[in-house]
């Protein structure tokens, strides 16, 4: 199946929130919030992150969307405030039944490393994965991203890990 993948627009912020909130419900360890906590958030939150999503030149949105333009997944791509010289990928997500070696989830990454190396005057190109997501990591070592040793506490159970993997070929 083909897909497309493009930037979100400012005016979509109902499909992101809907796009998060399917994620949250299918894949609860992989983000760093809670389902319940990200459905309370009010209107003005889902239009501004869709706004900035869409215009900001160090960070994106992207979506895929299927041949009838229902999105199937996401992925986003910013600078980390507290790392200096680091952009992160993050909020990766594929609904289940695009999963694959034919799903999109290859061309969300490319358009996130993309944006990156374009938009951004940064060294380092991370992102975080929980230490029991095996497909996650799997796909983020196939795609080239490597261990860098670095380990942090999950925001929602610090007795669980967040696995740092950084993109070795980012400014190649």
């Amino acid at each position: 199946m083909p897909y497309s993948i493009r930037r979100i627009t400012g005016t979509e912020h109902r499909e992101l929130r809907a796009i998060r909130l399917e994620a949250l419900r299918d894949s609860p360890t992989a983000f760093g919030s809670t389902y319940e906590d990200t459905a309370a958030l009010p209107e003005d939150v889902w239009r501004r992150q869709a706004a900035v999503g869409a215009s900001s030149e160090e960070s994106a949105t992207f979506i895929a969307a299927d041949e009838a333009g229902t999105w199937v997944g996401i992925a986003g791509v910013e600078p980390v405030p507290d790392v200096p010289d680091t952009v992160c990928v993050h909020s990766v997500y594929v609904s289940p039944q695009h999963r694959g070696p034919a799903g999109p989830a290859a061309g969300l990454m490319t358009a996130s490393i993309r944006h990156a190396q374009v938009h951004t005057d940064v060294g380092w190109l991370t992102l975080g994965v929980h230490e029991n997501n095996e497909r996650a990591l799997a796909f983020y070592r196939r795609f080239g991203f490597v261990s860098t040793g670095k380990v942090v506490p999950y925001v929602l159970n610090p007795s669980e890990r967040l696995l740092i993997l950084g993109y070795p070929d980012f400014r190649s």
